[in-house]
């Protein structure tokens, strides 16, 4: 191999290294993360200071075309202290994964009271990608954290329902039920995550039944010390068909937040981000 064959190759392979490296130079990876990172301070926030949940829903004619469902959440909160135990990048599909931590000794919930957490240490997990087109289970994963709470909530507390029936010569002529819940919750625990064959996503969440009813000041009418429910989230509407042939109201199914979140800047992260990939069900 002569000194020119030489210098062609070694011109190549610095020009594959500079075109690596330039792949990596943007900032698609980094605005991933510092999403995925604000999710997971918002997942500690509604474990450790809690949220404010607003569901209803409503069937007509006992016709599932004619649900309507919608869950609503809000917080807001100060926290201070958060470390990310792991940060996990896959770059193919553009997904960034963040394990975010804190540990408290007390916490002013949203109810304005005071927990003693006995420095107990929170953890919650955030994804987050700049795709859109792979933005769908981590969609599914949020809708299936508020059914989540609504079910904890409903489990606690309670709901009120409202139903009207009308029948005419024994022919149904309508039937109208009505449900709704408006109350907070704090100290819900994410135990379980996963997504299925078809896509959707799992949240199974618990609640520490003693904590809350030392806050509460009342005993939470409940067999067992954790309350356990499973929360669930599509990122298809494959309904909309069935939808689309009667008549609905036009506040269809929806998921929405709105959280605001002040983070004194105590954050530090424990180890390099790691490239690898996340196993979620991109389509």
């Amino acid at each position: 191999m002569n000194l020119r064959t030489l210098k062609t190759i070694s011109l190549i392979l610095i020009s594959l290294f500079l075109a690596s490296s330039y792949c990596w130079a943007g900032n698609k990876r980094m605005m991933t993360i510092s999403a995925a990172k604000v999710v997971a301070k918002r997942a500690l926030v509604e474990t450790v200071h809690g949220l404010k949940v607003k569901t209803s829903e409503k069937v007509v004619d006992v016709v599932a075309a004619n649900f309507v469902g919608s869950i609503e959440s809000k917080t807001q909160a100060s926290l201070h202290g958060i470390v990310y135990d792991e940060v996990v990048y896959d770059r193919e599909k553009d997904i960034a994964k963040v394990i975010a931590s804190v540990t408290l000794e007390s916490i002013t919930n949203i109810d304005g009271d005071t927990v003693e957490l006995g420095n107990q240490t929170y953890k919650r997990v955030g994804f987050a990608t700049s795709t859109q087109a792979n933005a769908g289970p981590i969609q599914a994963l949020r809708v299936a954290e508020l059914d989540a709470y609504k079910q904890l909530i409903e489990r606690i507390i309670g709901f009120t329902l409202e139903s009207q029936t009308t029948v005419e010569n024994y022919i149904l002529k309508s039937d109208v039920i009505k449900t709704k819940v408006m109350a907070t919750i704090y100290l819900a625990n994410v135990t379980e995550y996963f997504w299925d064959e078809y896509g959707d996503a799992h949240v199974k969440m618990s609640l520490n039944v003693g904590e809350v009813s030392n806050v509460l000041g009342e005993r939470i009418l409940y067999e067992g010390d954790v309350l356990e429910v499973e929360g669930l989230g599509a990122q298809d509407d494959d309904f909309k068909e069935a939808r689309a042939n009667k008549t609905v109201s036009k506040n269809e199914i929806q998921n929405t937040d709105e959280t605001v979140i002040e983070v004194i800047p105590e954050e530090q992260t424990i180890g390099a981000i790691q490239q690898k990939s996340i196993d979620l069900p991109v389509k």
